[in-house]
């Protein structure tokens, strides 16, 4: 690819790539808050960001009022850097430190609005797939 056809196309390239990374958010927040839903998890939980300045190498989620065991129990380390990741890119403008949600509201109170953009972006968002196969997304004609 030549040079000064990737710099014209420098725009569609970085719309495309924000699509594609709020697809990849709400189709990750969806299994969270169905895993969430299923394992009945409720109450306020704090995500901290891995921070080197603070001796925190990785992300850390814990629950001032939960159990550990139970976040252990349910998320994986890798799971808790992808939410920190997803939760970071949402939060684009503001470089936060931390998150405090509620377990019970993490999908209710992201969803809507990514999928209010992806719909702007002429994006349906598909109910379940039907098999493993089917995408979860499709573009709207």
């Amino acid at each position: 690819m030549k040079f000064f056809l990737l710099l014209r196309q420098r725009e569609a390239l970085l719309r495309q790539a924000r699509l594609a990374n709020v697809v990849f958010a709400y189709h990750r927040l969806s299994e969270f808050a169905r895993r969430i839903a299923r394992a009945n998890l409720q109450g306020e939980v704090h995500l901290r960001v891995a921070d080197p300045a603070l001796d925190r190498f990785w992300p850390t989620l814990h629950s001032p009022t939960g159990s550990q065991s139970v976040i252990e129990e349910h998320f994986l380390d890798e799971d808790i850097v992808e939410l920190a990741d997803i939760l970071g890119f949402l939060s684009e403008h503001e470089r936060q430190t931390s998150f405090a949600f509620r377990w019970e509201d993490l999908g209710g109170h992201l969803l809507p609005g990514l999928q209010h953009e992806l719909a702007r972006a002429g994006i349906a968002v598909a109910d379940e797939p039907r098999s493993p196969k089917d995408p979860p997304f499709r573009r709207r004609r």
